[in-house]
């Protein structure tokens, strides 16, 4: 049997922002924009760019291909009675973890424009999902492109639509970093500790 989860805490629903499509920016350092536009997610040749991708990653609310619910951009949600529309960071599920798998990672990432948009680790692998709007108590977030320890929803441009990945390394050891990480050091730990991985891409159409 195993043992009970800690409770979760919320990430807290966000207020959709007032900007326009482009105004998430943050720039990524050169050495983590070469390794997050090789295609291979965050391994470049020689950072164990062959390793396994034998991690099913799915989505109640999200479908590989299809277009990133508004919920989880910047646009936001329906509106609510009081004519605002919040944001929300996904719900995902994942299965086919190697035996040895000690920790998790989630990295969410526009792999076109080299910008990341929210990194967790230390997730439980025995958890098996990640809730709506959630941050499981023992994960930590690490910086993003932006600069903030929480998850950034996209903006997508209408004329020039991104998918997003939703990637989730399984790793062999927790990785000993705070919350808040800067966002190089922590793409480098994952890179040094992932056994396997899987992702979730939505589409543009």
């Amino acid at each position: 049997m195993f043992p009970a989860l800690p409770s979760p805490r919320t990430t807290g629903a966000r207020r959709a922002p007032r900007t326009s499509a482009g105004a998430l920016t943050g720039a990524l350092a050169a050495g983590t924009a070469l390794t997050l536009t090789t295609g291979c997610g965050l391994f470049a040749p020689g950072q164990n760019g062959d390793m396994p991708d034998d991690i099913n990653v799915t989505s109640p609310l999200m479908q590989e291909g299809r277009p990133l619910p508004e919920a989880y951009t910047c646009v936001g949600s329906e509106p609510g009675e009081d004519g605002e529309r919040d944001t929300y960071s996904p719900p995902l599920s994942w299965s086919g973890l190697p035996e040895d798998t000690a920790s998790l990672a989630l990295v969410v990432d526009d792999p076109e424009a080299a910008e990341v948009f929210w990194i967790l680790y230390d997730l439980d692998p025995q958890s098996g999902e990640l809730r709506q709007d959630t941050v499981p108590a023992d994960a930590r977030q690490g910086l993003n492109s932006a600069g903030e320890a929480s998850y950034a929803p996209p903006c997508p441009e209408e004329d020039d639509p991104h998918g997003y990945r939703f990637t989730v390394y399984a790793l062999d050891t927790p990785l000993d970093l705070p919350e808040g990480a800067e966002l190089s050091s922590t793409l480098e730990a994952i890179a040094d500790r992932a056994i396997a991985r899987g992702s979730l891409v939505t589409g543009t159409e």
